[in-house]
């Protein structure tokens, strides 16, 4: 079977790979456990400063290796997932994106005919990955990917010893997820700090590259708060340490034997190491398992602003000194940004006295803060400073207000996520008035009704507000006429909500 989750964008440009070996999706079992505290940080040995014109000391990590490797665990994960397969039942990687490409190609090469009929079945899958040790009594640090869809977790540690942990909770969002074993007094690694952390810093990876357990690779940091293009808001910390499927979850150390971040992925033609690989920052990381620990879950915080790069072209036109901070480019209407008054056009330049340098900046800000958090934001906007207070939402919560019928028994909800039209989109679209559904569930999903459509008009009633529509929809029998306006057509949809 194949030994990586590749999450690979085109056949012929890079790939970019988590690294648990075999790793097996699905999402963690979610479980509260108990707060724990780390033991003090124990002295670690000093890189020496060399005076000008002599030798540079290298840092020591051997004794980094000896001291902290023990808190390295490998860990085997086993579970089952639905696949479609139509080579017979052969091995493949059916998390991978690409996993049908590559399945037929080894079709072609067998002499089999491509796209054959899937017959979907369940497979027994095996994966391998690393942690570390955080706590004397077993909390353990690791990827949310090397744990996905696992029925049964087993550690290992360096002295042989073996143990069965449970997944107290996994965050795929932020890569991370917290293991609990039954021991006692077992070794744990220094937590750092990522803020401390320089570029062309010295830097050590321990894990378990294709399951060869305590290996050990050194490299330097290369950059910090690298955005990648995952739909994720960690700021990663990019370096040229050697990592390889199974590295995924291990720690990355700095040369005073702290933990600095947690191996996640890397960039790739082939899948293997190529001298580009990402980790997650432990302070983001630390923050994700203290609330796993504490409650067994994640709430992530929302600012509600879509931005984008500022180049020198958009600086000079915006007539900023310097091609820094994030552009918004929309504002979610009724979310945390729109309520402290940010516009379209705004650049962030600096959160709660943190510069913004690059777009990247301000979604790192935000993943450590927590929902209810006040950040203040330093705005430019129309040739001047502005400073803007806003108080954090919660990414799960709705963005606009669903339309729910009255208290008529048997009707049920529409389901719908409406919101008024704004002047632009009004300017854009040609229609004057109308509410833009921003989701849609329950009946009107099964309908047809579909996200970005229109409603016009509910039973003949012009569709003005959303407490119009839900008053509408209180009065009406089992069904409703909604009209829509799709791109440039209108359409009567019937909804059953009885």
């Amino acid at each position: 079977m194949s030994t990586t989750d590749n999450f690979v964008r085109s056949p012929t440009r890079l790939v970019v790979a988590l690294l648990a070996a075999g790793a097996i999706g699905g999402a963690g079992v979610s479980a509260v456990g108990a707060l724990h505290t780390r033991s003090a940080a124990q002295p670690a040995p000093a890189v020496l400063a060399a005076a000008p014109g002599a030798a540079i000391a290298l840092p020591d990590f051997s004794t980094i290796t000896k001291r902290y490797g023990p808190a390295v665990v490998n860990i085997s994960v086993v579970g089952t997932t639905k696949v479609s397969d139509t080579s017979g039942g052969e091995d493949g990687a059916p998390t991978d994106p690409f996993f049908e490409f590559f399945k037929r190609f080894q079709e072609q090469q067998q002499g089999q005919a491509p796209g054959r009929k899937a017959r979907p079945h369940t497979q027994q899958m095996r994966g391998e990955g690393s942690g570390f040790i955080v706590s004397h009594d077993g909390i353990i640090l690791t990827n949310a990917h090397v744990v996905k869809d696992a029925n049964e977790v087993t550690v290992k540690l360096t002295d042989r010893r073996e143990y069965r942990a449970k997944v107290l909770g996994s965050d795929p969002k932020t890569d991370i997820a917290v293991l609990k074993i039954d021991g006692k007094d077992l070794p744990v690694v220094t937590m750092g700090s990522t803020a401390d952390l320089q570029v062309g810093e010295w830097v050590l990876a321990i894990g378990s590259p294709f399951g060869f357990e305590n290996t050990v690779t050194a490299g330097v940091v290369s950059a910090k708060n690298r955005a990648l293009p995952d739909d994720s808001s960690v700021p990663f910390i990019q370096t040229d340490v050697a990592v390889n499927p199974g590295n995924s979850g291990g720690p990355l150390f700095n040369a005073r034997g702290e933990v600095v971040g947690i191996n996640s992925q890397i960039y790739s033609r082939t899948g293997g190491y190529q001298g580009v690989s990402f980790a997650i920052p432990i302070d983001l990381a630390s923050k994700i398992e203290q609330q796993i620990v504490a409650h067994g879950k994640v709430e992530h915080a929302k600012l509600g602003v879509v931005v984008q790069e500022v180049n020198q072209a958009l600086a000079d036109s915006f007539k900023l000194d310097s091609p820094e901070g994030a552009l918004v480019s929309n504002v979610e209407k009724g979310g945390a940004a729109d309520k402290a008054g940010l516009e379209s056009g705004d650049v962030i330049r600096k959160v709660d006295g943190k510069p913004v340098v690059s777009s990247a900046d301000l979604p790192a800000a935000i993943a450590l803060a927590a929902p209810g958090d006040k950040v203040k934001l330093e705005v430019w906007r129309k040739g001047g400073n502005r400073e803007v207070t806003a108080t954090l939402a919660n990414i799960s919560d709705k963005p606009a207000a669903v339309a729910e019928n009255g208290a008529a028994a048997g009707q049920g909800k529409l389901g719908l996520a409406l919101r008024p039209l704004q002047a632009d989109e009004k300017a854009e679209s040609g229609i004057a008035a109308g509410l833009l559904i921003e989701d849609a569930s329950g009946p009107a999903e099964v309908a047809g009704v579909q996200a970005g459509d229109v409603l016009l008009a509910v039973n003949g009633t012009p569709a003005k507000s959303v407490e119009q529509v839900r008053s509408v929809v209180a009065g009406a029998g089992k069904s409703v006429a909604l009209l829509i306006q799709r791109g440039e057509e209108k359409i009567f949809v019937p909804v059953r909500v009885g």
